[in-house]
């Protein structure tokens, strides 16, 4: 993948504001800033399986394919990506992550993650009708 063109907009959080901060005034807001992003070495991955574990100071997310998503798997599920981050980040990629699915949402309608509540029944066909 080439060098995105655009930059991208994140919200950077200003400095805590000092104890000296007097009583009912507001902190200063986010600003957003604009940052290149270089993803010309970026591997672009698929999984349907992700399975999360930490330490106190790291979230580990792991993903997967599980080439049976129906019931138990016959076989392990072979993971093949790590990602590795602190809670922090982790927080800001929930906040952007429910964000981006709450668009998706308003524009698609709901994803309902209960497979079976997704599987559409076959059509009973005409049954002979004596006569």
């Amino acid at each position: 993948m080439a060098k995105s063109d655009k930059p991208e907009e994140t919200p950077v959080t200003p400095p805590a504001p000092e104890a000296g901060t007097p009583a009912g005034q507001t902190p200063p807001q986010p600003q957003r800033v604009q940052v290149e992003i270089d993803d010309s070495k970026v591997m672009a991955l698929y999984a349907n399986f992700c399975r999360v574990t930490g330490t106190p100071e790291e979230l580990i997310i792991d993903f997967g394919l599980n080439p049976q998503p129906f019931g138990v798997p016959a076989h392990p599920i072979p993971v093949t990506q790590r990602i590795i981050t602190n809670f922090y980040t982790a927080k800001r990629m929930l906040h952007a992550l429910q964000l981006t699915i709450q668009r998706h949402e308003a524009t698609f309608g709901v994803l309902e993650t209960d497979v079976q509540k997704r599987v559409r029944q076959a059509p009973q066909q005409n049954q002979p009708r004596g006569g």
